[in-house]
């Protein structure tokens, strides 16, 4: 597509402010709370990762959809962004095993993408500004219009989007002939996450959002874990409630990203909305247990009270964020409990935090043997 046949487009943010760029080719507007990644590759297993559901994503890589799509490298069944914001689009690319080009795939799923903005300035804004909603449109010259219908947008505090993204009906991954048994609760899971617990010789039953604790029990699993999802921790009361129920009978606990927030409201210590989140690949994590540092992918706009959590005589710090010495694990003092606020199982990302999935099949194999 040549550049100067592309129709204008815009950025309008919640507080009037406007970024001018170009549409890809996918006329139309697309509204939710936009926010930013500084990963440098990856952007489509970011473009399906459920925890971004309702949200308008700036990519802060100047080149995006250079390599194409792989149908092979999804965290999801499909694009679950509400729209794209880029600096450079990129409409051939060159990779030997892609299965296209990256704009066939957005019109595929009618996803509204635009180009040509200053996405450092726009990355500048947010992060001295704060996450905000936006509307991103290819209306260039009907501002009042989308004004209005920018304001009606919900904020994403308050907002539970899990029952969202989250399976229907229960599914199964892995071998039905596994050593152990893993009951998932899906609040947005990544298949990432997934394949991490098969590879390690667990069979997977993965659970609507809104489970309770005997619909998982009924799988006899041998261990229990909460995923990662988007939207605010606070109104999943039904996950909390089975969170809860895990951890009164002290069996096997591991929660990742949301499902760390959801253990930790479980515990009575409150979440808040942070001022623009963190959402990359190159985070520095330290581990307060090992003293050891770990670059982390993260992906969350939420975090979990600090001062709370260290007042709680029953919960431990386990990992910090280096950045913001915001909490990013905890483990249960005298249950098998644990979680983190990152997410392990990248794709895209680092492998440093891999050794949590050992560690929790460890736990679940370790119970299992004194329970049997």
């Amino acid at each position: 597509m040549k550049y100067q046949t592309r129709k204008k487009a815009l950025v309008l943010l919640a507080d009037g402010t406007v970024f001018y760029g170009k549409s890809v080719g996918i006329e139309g507007s697309s509204t939710g709370e936009i926010c930013f990644n500084t990963g440098m590759t990856g952007y489509q297993e970011i473009f399906t990762d459920p925890s971004y559901f309702g949200q308008l994503m700036v990519t802060a890589n100047a080149h995006i959809g250079n390599y194409g799509v792989n149908n092979e490298e999804v965290e999801s069944d499909g694009i679950k962004i509400s729209g794209l914001i880029c600096r450079n689009f990129s409409f051939i690319h060159s990779r030997v095993d892609s299965d296209g080009n990256l704009k066939d795939w957005f019109t595929k799923h009618n996803l509204v993408a635009i180009s040509d903005v200053d996405t450092r300035a726009l990355v500048a804004y947010i992060r001295d500004n704060g996450a905000m909603n936006a509307i991103i449109s290819t209306e260039v010259d009907n501002i009042d219009e989308l004004k209005k219908r920018l304001a009606e947008v919900p904020s994403m505090e308050g907002l539970e989007l899990a029952s969202k993204v989250s399976t229907k009906e229960p599914y199964f991954v892995g071998d039905e002939n596994a050593d152990i048994k893993i009951a998932a609760l899906d609040i947005g899971i990544k298949k990432n996450i997934l394949r991490n617990l098969t590879k390690r010789g667990a069979y997977v039953k993965v659970y609507p959002y809104n489970s309770t604790f005997s619909d998982l029990e009924s799988f006899n699993a041998d261990g229990y874990f909460i995923s990662n999802g988007p939207g605010d921790p606070e109104p999943l009361t039904e996950a909390q409630e089975l969170a809860k129920e895990i951890i009164k009978r002290d069996l096997p606990l591991f929660g990742i990203c949301l499902g760390h927030q959801v253990i930790a409201l479980a515990n009575g210590i409150s979440t808040y909305k942070m001022h623009n989140g963190h959402r990359g690949i190159n985070h520095p994590v330290k581990n307060l247990l090992t003293g050891k540092g770990e670059i982390t992918s993260q992906n969350h706009g939420f975090a979990i009270n600090r001062e709370e959590t260290e007042t709680n005589e029953n919960v431990e710090i386990t990992h910090v964020h280096l950045n913001d010495n915001t909490v990013a694990g905890i483990k249960l003092k005298d249950k098998n409990t644990f979680s983190v606020q990152y997410h392990p199982e990248a794709s895209p990302g680092p492998h440093d935090s891999e050794y949590l999935f050992d560690q929790f099949i460890n736990n679940t194999k370790v119970a299992k043997k004194i329970l049997s």
